[in-house]
């Protein structure tokens, strides 16, 4: 009985854990949408969106009730079955990212431990690369069933993208787990507790910033933002891979775009900037109450994760679209050799430090 009632509370601390996240990523991307028009508009000296709420704080969920209720069309040429399933892939595969962030540190209470991550996974940089690498699948479904030229080589575009930029990022990555010796974001993580020790910076942005600058810019290649947008280049390929979607099909991919846009904002903060862990963390623990203290950390981890969000959004209005000849031309002529050269460095003064 002490047995059942234990996994019974495990269980729904997960769920709850699991709908937390759930919501705070639709809230996010929903409001994600706001954040990038009414950048644009500040660094266009436009006003944005102001007529839906105050300060246009209820556009999204104006935006959101058009979408749902638009006529739902599905092309007659179209494979009914993976025009469906495309959306849905793309959606589920940007929400399962978030299983392995430790989103906060354990509370410890008189009762046990609750954890702030839904799973900690001993493989969890492994897990994120598969999932975004299923990510793909949903593109190019949707780009394949429409039965439409434009959208099958937005689809084509947005695979072989996906593709080369990946193998820069995971490369750059492995200089990182060379000095954390450990794939779990949870180890990697608390490795950098704090923000100073031992005469230096304890964040892997400080140790490695050759590495994430690699991983940042093939961060942007992998979320189809600007300048890597050439999946949904208008100019050339109209809408790009969505373009024969509306309603709410239409809804989950731009959704997942903005979900992933937050993930992976996360999963930086999480790698190179310390993840939950600021400056004095110690100091705080001891004053305030440990579940106080969780919230606090989760704070700090949503502020760096804005921050990275509101970087990619003024990229995205600065910087012109690349061609696509030098887009493959940076993946494979530049980033894969700078990231292989700062393996062979950070290998060699590993090895230095150690004799």
């Amino acid at each position: 009985m002490l047995l059942m009632q234990i996994d019974i509370a495990f269980i729904l601390e997960k769920v709850i854990l699991i709908t937390v996240i759930l919501m705070g990523s639709l809230g996010v991307a929903m409001y994600a949408t706001w954040g990038e028009r009414k950048v644009a508009a500040v660094m266009q000296d436009r006003v944005g969106p102001n007529r839906a709420g105050w300060f246009g704080l209820l556009q999204p969920l104006a935006d959101g009730g058009k979408l749902f209720f638009k006529e739902e069309i599905i092309p007659d040429r179209s494979t009914r079955a993976l025009f469906i399933l495309g959306p849905c892939l793309a959606m589920l595969t940007a929400l399962m990212t978030s299983a392995v962030i430790p989103w906060g540190p354990d509370i410890v209470t008189k009762n046990g431990v609750i954890s702030l991550q839904v799973a900690d996974v001993s493989i969890g940089i492994l897990f994120i690369f598969g999932v975004v690498s299923l990510g793909v699948y949903g593109v190019m479904l949707g780009g394949w069933a429409s039965n439409n030229k434009f959208s099958l080589l937005s689809s084509i575009r947005a695979a072989s993208q996906a593709i080369s930029y990946e193998l820069a990022m995971g490369i750059s990555l492995v200089a990182m787990l060379m000095m954390t010796g450990s794939l779990s974001l949870r180890d990697i993580v608390a490795q950098q507790h704090g923000f100073w020790a031992d005469n230096y910076f304890t964040w892997n942005f400080f140790k490695q910033p050759l590495g994430f600058l690699i991983f940042l810019v093939c961060s942007f290649a992998e979320l189809n933002r600007a300048p890597f947008d050439l999946p949904e280049c208008e100019s050339e390929l109209n809408m790009g891979y969505h373009q024969e979607y509306s309603s709410m099909k239409l809804g989950f991919y731009l959704f997942a775009e903005y979900i992933n846009l937050f993930i992976s904002s996360a999963v930086i903060a999480t790698l190179y900037f310390g993840g939950y862990n600021f400056p004095f963390m110690d100091q705080v623990a001891a004053g305030v109450h440990p579940v106080l203290f969780a919230a606090i950390c989760a704070l700090v981890l949503i502020t760096k994760v804005i921050c990275l969000i509101l970087f990619f959004m003024f990229v995205r209005w600065t910087l012109p679209r690349f061609r696509y000849d030098q887009l493959m031309n940076l993946g494979w002529k530049s980033l894969i050799p700078l990231a292989l050269v700062n393996m062979v460095i950070t290998g060699g003064v590993i090895l230095w430090v150690m004799n």
